[in-house]
Order: C-alpha cells, then structure tokens, then sequence
C-alpha cells in the first residue's frame, strides 16, 4: 500500500553549474525513502529557454522494472489575462 509518497528532484551537475535548466528526472519514494517510481520529463531546450514556466512537456512515470505506468502530457498554451480559454491543462 503506498499512501505517502516523497517526491525528490535529479539535479543534473550542468545545471548546477551553468545555471541551465535539463530535463527534469524525478525520484518517488515511498514513507520509508524506498524508491518506487521513476519520472522524466521530456521536452526540447527551445522549450525550457523560451517557455520555461509555461513550456509543453510530457512527463512518463515508471516503475522500478522501468514499466511505464503513468503518462502526464502538458501542451504549449498561452498564459495571457486576454485568452482564459488557453490557460495551463494536463
């Protein structure tokens, strides 16, 4: 049974270096800091420059037998108080 999970981001040395933003890797551990599921977000450095707070991603979560078990996929929309129609969705 899993009814806490702890989400703990992958900080990639580049990143901590230079400042610049990779593809983020997450750890999902459960209340006894066991690992249990693997994410990775994936998208394009155009997107993480440009769009950074707003930028398209798709986001696969995996166990740890490397099965994808959950899908999450943002698309590229307008953050603008002119179009409420395009605000975030996942």
């Amino acid at each position: 049974q899993l009814d806490q999970i702890i989400i703990h981001q992958q900080v990639e040395l580049l990143e901590a270096i230079l400042g610049t933003e990779t593809s983020s890797k997450y750890e999902i551990k459960n209340h006894l800091g066991q690992r249990v599921y693997f994410a990775v977000e994936e998208n394009g450095c155009f997107d993480r420059k440009l769009c950074s707070p707003i930028r398209a991603f798709t986001m696969r979560i995996a166990d740890n037998a490397g099965r994808e078990v959950i899908r999450v996929i943002r698309p590229l929309r307008c953050n603008s108080c002119c179009f409420p129609c395009f605000l975030q969705e996942v």
